[in-house]
């Protein structure tokens, strides 16, 4: 049932729907149109504001809540060039697929006409990053409006909705009552004909690959496809940067289909069938002369489920159908007992003691590529976690997104390994996690230089020694102090050189709670 608003403004019967509608976190940077949403938030106390110094944060906070806590997180953002700050992790948001509700205020309609300096055409910045853009049109029809929104946001898989909402109807009196939420939609159901026809590949000793995505990354998928694998002998890869995957505690050694193009199409080359469960068709990152742009192999391909149908059910079916019942059990225990590596930093010596040390349930937000591999290649054996990835390649993700899922699951320990040049993006972060208390530790992998760029200098034919290129991807002059900026934003910090020097910081980190810094220097 709904409840009858009686002389409330547009602004509240926005946040009382919102709020019905499960949304419990409102990550805010307002501005001058907003003002009565903010009052708003002061009325529902439902809806939890938390302010980010900068829109990237925000929304990439937002998706990062949304992709842990399953249900949407709502931004609250100052007209166009606020949307704009915004945009970069709107698009991660929406390669994930993460619900998130952008609610964007304007000038009041009849102001509109005059082209004040902040003027803006909102439905264009937001039309490429949301898959719903709407616009308030009456005080009236606030809340109708604002459950359209909501709905579209939550229909599998899931898209960001932006609401743009002009000053004057924010301020507006509203009688009308509250609009119907929606029950949240379960995930289509995928197209049973599929079963039959790729088991049959598969019984016939097709060579294959089981590609993963969405949901199927989840501990009941990947059993559901270790149980395929074993019996078929199939490849298990997840897709390269998924929004979330469950990894360690005795889950299948599930390794990512790997980065650069000519090592994906390897390992796809003697793949006769590429089967796809809730993943896209692989694709190049960037395109390369003399590389293909689809990785697979003509005609390899085979759509099991398609991301937004229920992905874990089809892989269940097919592994009915195949007559695999049972997946081995064996679990390796996290390699601490091995002895961890001492000596100076390196990649693989970090992805090792972040495994080994990492508590259970924990949440790892990954970005860059220094040591987001080596972690994931180690971590396969570590406690049972979740890890987030950097979906559509925006740079200024991990931390923000770190942010967003410490305040979706507060009892969870949260790591964000992070590169030096891409938190640079997002700094501001830091203090987010300082106000909030949230319990995010953040290492940061500190090589000081844009690596991923002289690799593909390297590429093209480039030398990283040139002096415009050595300039354009080097970092230390001057160098960056991490524990003097992380104390800047009320964050203690730390420098480890060593990898006992790491071990012992990192202990230390998650034995004192809330947010921390490691400079891992490399």
């Amino acid at each position: 049932m709904t409840e009858r608003v009686a002389g409330v403004t547009g602004a509240r019967a926005l946040v009382e729907t919102a709020a019905a509608a499960g949304v419990e976190v409102c990550f805010a940077n307002p501005g001058t149109t907003e003002m009565p949403l903010v009052t708003a938030l002061d009325e529902v106390s439902a809806v939890r504001p938390v302010l980010g110094l900068f829109e990237g944060v925000c929304t990439g906070a937002a998706d990062g809540y949304a992709r842990i806590a399953g249900k949407p997180a709502m931004t609250l953002l100052h007209l166009g060039p606020g949307f704009a700050n915004g945009i970069a992790n709107l698009h991660n948001a929406r390669r994930a697929n993460s619900p998130v509700l952008n609610v964007v205020g304007d000038h009041s309609s009849w102001h509109l006409p005059y082209d004040a300096p902040l003027t803006s055409d909102i439905v264009s910045l937001a039309t490429p990053v949301s898959g719903w853009v709407g616009t308030i049109d009456s005080a009236a029809r606030t809340s109708e409006v604002t459950v359209e929104a909501l709905a579209a946001a939550m229909t599998p898989p899931g898209c960001g909705a932006t609401l743009i909402v002009p000053a004057d109807f924010q301020q507006a009196t509203v009688t009308e009552p509250l609009a119907a939420v929606p029950p949240p939609q379960a995930p289509a159901p995928f197209a049973t004909g599929r079963i039959e026809r790729i088991a049959k590949r598969l019984r016939d000793g097709s060579r294959s690959v089981l590609l993963l995505g969405a949901e199927t990354l989840t501990a009941r998928g990947q059993r559901a496809a270790q149980r395929i694998s074993e019996a078929t002998g199939a490849k298990l890869y997840s897709e390269t940067f998924p929004a979330t995957a469950e990894r360690g505690g005795g889950l299948p050694d599930l390794d990512r289909l790997p980065y650069f193009p000519e090592v994906a199409v390897k390992a796809l080359a003697d793949a006769e069938t590429v089967v796809l469960a809730g993943a896209q068709e692989p694709v190049a990152y960037f395109g390369y002369a003399g590389v293909p742009s689809l990785l697979a192999e003509p005609g390899s391909v085979r759509i099991l489920a398609e991301p937004g149908e229920d992905g874990v059910a089809a892989l269940e079916e097919l592994a009915e159908a195949l007559g695999a019942t049972n997946a081995s059990t064996r679990r390796r225990e996290p390699d601490i007992q091995d002895g961890l590596p001492d000596g100076p930093l390196t990649p693989t010596s970090i992805g090792r003691i972040v495994s080994a040390l990492l508590p259970e349930n924990a949440v790892v937000s990954v970005e860059g590529g220094t040591c987001g591999y080596p972690f994931f290649t180690a971590s396969a054996h570590a406690a049972r976690h979740t890890t987030l990835t950097n979906t559509g390649g925006a740079i200024g993700q991990g931390l923000p997104a770190a942010l967003g899922a410490a305040i979706a699951a507060p009892e969870r320990q949260v790591i964000a390994l992070q590169s030096d040049g891409s938190a640079q993006y997002t700094i501001q972060a830091l203090w987010t996690m300082a106000r909030e208390q949230a319990d995010v530790v953040t290492l940061i992998a500190s090589n000081r230089s844009y690596s991923i760029l002289r690799t593909e200098l390297n590429r093209h034919g480039g030398s990283p020694s040139g002096p415009a290129s050595a300039s354009l991807t080097s970092l230390d002059h001057p160098p960056l102090n991490w524990p003097a900026l992380a104390a800047g934003y009320g964050v203690p910090g730390q420098r480890a050189e060593t990898g006992d020097e790491l071990a012992r910081a990192l202990r230390q980190a998650l034995t004192a709670g809330g947010p921390q810094l490691i400079e891992m220097v490399l």
